[in-house]
């Protein structure tokens, strides 16, 4: 698929894997909408990129479909990246004092990291569905979502995130396979560790910590890597209903 010309919807547009995403997405030539709820930033990268900014929940039906409506006036709409962030609730299954992990923790991140995740899928989807085909053998477009390697490999503590991110993992086939007579394929990136910008000056001391953890690079992931893997699956037509890893070889240890 073409990426120039074609509108493209990042959702967590304005966080450090987002941003990144845009500035690769709009270097390609696509006409990106940037969806978050960070509104500096987002209007930030519309002045300085000429991308549309959307103030968007994406745990909220008519929030996320305002913004793909915006996506759809913007031009043929045909690629979807969701990579937004959000509050996780963590903490031991059962507690030293005794007691269980709190159930609304959990359903907050589940609400976060999963339904919000579905809910922009669905979305993206239905509204790619009404595109005209981009070429002869009938692809309309794309989703891409984001899981992590914590879907494999949660460490201790992490129980609500781990859940809800396998169960990102765990979708993505199963979209392709419902999307594929519509001519729309679904793919899912599984990052390791990134160090992103919103770490600030405690991304050193991660990096110290997780950069010696990676087989090769030595090193954390960069938010550039992960948006040029995106352009790929976007512009590679037969990558369809697969989850990829983006962590140097990394495997969680249990903490």
């Amino acid at each position: 698929m073409q990426i120039e010309g074609s509108s493209a919807l990042v959702v967590g547009g304005a966080g450090g894997l987002g941003e990144a995403t845009v500035r690769r997405l709009r270097a390609a030539g696509a006409k990106v909408v940037v969806a978050d709820l960070a509104d500096d930033k987002g209007k930030a990268l519309e002045a300085e990129l000429g991308v549309r900014y959307v103030r968007t929940d994406a745990t909220d039906e008519a929030s996320v479909g305002a913004a793909v409506q915006e996506a759809e006036d913007t031009g043929v709409f045909r690629f979807a990246v969701d990579c937004h962030g959000g509050p996780a609730s963590g903490g031991r299954l059962v507690g030293k004092d005794g007691s269980p992990l709190g159930l609304a923790g959990f359903r907050t991140t589940v609400d976060v990291y999963l339904t919000a995740v579905f809910n922009v899928l669905r979305l993206s989807a239905e509204a790619i569905a009404r595109t005209g085909p981009a070429g002869e053998d009938g692809t309309r477009g794309v989703v891409v979502t984001t899981s992590s390697i914590a879907a494999y490999e949660g460490q201790i503590g992490q129980l609500p995130y781990a859940a809800a991110k396998g169960g990102v993992s765990a979708m993505t086939l199963v979209a392709a396979r419902d999307l594929s007579p519509l001519g729309i394929r679904v793919v899912c990136v599984a990052p390791g560790t990134v160090l992103t910008p919103a770490y600030g000056t405690a991304g050193d001391q991660l990096e110290a910590y997780w950069g010696p953890q990676v087989p090769h690079p030595r090193r954390m992931g960069r938010p550039a890597e992960y948006a040029a893997l995106v352009q790929h699956l976007c512009e590679n037509d037969y990558l369809n209903g697969e989850v990829v890893r983006l962590d140097g070889a990394l495997r969680f240890p249990p903490k």
